[in-house]
């Protein structure tokens, strides 16, 4: 089977979730997208932060937000860049929401009102609702009193870069909504707009990095080897449970049974290992959770349950009494 070749990161464009990242970690450049996005001005604090983990509990899915920043008002903007559709994304939105909130209060506060005003903004290079638009903006409303609003200081944006109603919007949008899937010099080149020029500046900034250009060809290789490990742990276990299931079928219903049941166990197997891997590197469980549900879409519960059965393993972490752990009645 040929590999798939990585995509250099000069060839990268905003749309990718590695330079969106890096390029918003400049305070101009998220202020400037922000800005552009909302069609207004938006002046932050400070610097944002970038891929800011949230967990309220434990026992609770943590998440992870690209990019957050603060205004003057301290009205919080928190940002994500979608690039496939997962088909769980409103849902997904309101989560976040919900553990953006639940973090912002100190324990024992009892005053609700000091929550801050937030707003979620997720881009996308298609459109989740259907209708065509390049911006869906959510605030509570009152269906028997349409223009009642909830005034909770909670809004949720989707972008659609996509979007068919151009006469609605701004040049300078217009542009930016190209420019997220076509980041080249000659896109920027062609805008009037000096916010984009600005983004265009730090993503320039990006990959001309030695540094970045490592981290990225890192974080390639390792999502690389966890796909090709996966495929041939899959094949290999499913061939042997296949000729061990001795099914009457024969030796083709056997091939097939053994894929179809190889392909749980040797994904749960390449899991361990991978993330055993991070553990030999000293990486704590929360950075370890983070990139298996962002990179790899694993499930949190899943990658914390192998963390913790990896413990009594620990320094050499035999992964088949791992999974063996895993697997104890």
């Amino acid at each position: 089977m040929a590999k798939k070749t990585v995509t250099e990161l000069k060839d990268l464009n905003l749309v990718d979730k590695f330079l969106f990242d890096e390029t918003m970690e400049s305070r101009e450049a998220y202020e400037a997208a922000v800005s552009i996005l909302l069609e207004n001005e938006v002046e932050l604090l400070e610097s944002p932060q970038t891929e800011k983990e949230l967990r309220v509990s434990p026992q609770l899915r943590q998440v992870r937000l690209d990019v957050v920043g603060m205004d003057r008002d301290k009205k919080l903007y928190y940002t994500e860049m979608q690039g496939k559709n997962t088909g769980n994304l409103r849902k997904r939105s309101r989560y976040y929401q919900a553990q953006l909130d639940v973090s912002l209060l100190e324990p024992g506060n009892r005053d609700f009102n000091l929550l801050n005003d937030s707003c979620f903004i997720l881009i996308a290079p298609f459109d989740i609702f259907g209708r065509g638009l390049c911006r869906y903006t959510f605030e509570g409303t009152c269906r028997e009193c349409p223009d009642l609003k909830l005034g909770d200081g909670a809004v949720r944006i989707f972008i659609n870069t996509k979007g068919r109603n151009r006469e609605d919007f701004s040049e300078e949008f217009l542009d930016f909504m190209e420019y997220v899937t076509d980041s080249s010099d000659d896109r920027a080149g062609r805008t009037k707009s000096k916010k984009i020029r600005l983004i265009h500046k730090q993503v320039q900034a990006v990959k001309e990095s030695e540094k970045m250009g490592v981290k990225y060809m890192q974080r390639w290789e390792e999502l690389a080897e966890a796909r090709d490990e996966g495929r041939i742990e899959g094949h290999n276990v499913g061939l042997a449970e296949g000729h061990r299931a001795g099914l009457e079928e024969g030796h083709n219903a056997g091939l097939k049974e053994g894929h179809y049941i190889g392909f749980t166990e040797g994904e749960e197997k390449k899991l361990i290992r991978m993330v055993c891997k991070k553990l030999c590197k000293g990486k704590r469980m929360e950075e370890i959770v983070k990139e298996f549900t962002e990179e790899f879409e694993e499930d949190a519960e899943e990658v914390e349950r192998i963390c913790e059965a990896a413990k009594e393993f620990t320094p050499d972490y035999d992964h088949d009494r791992i999974y063996d752990r895993l697997h104890e009645k």
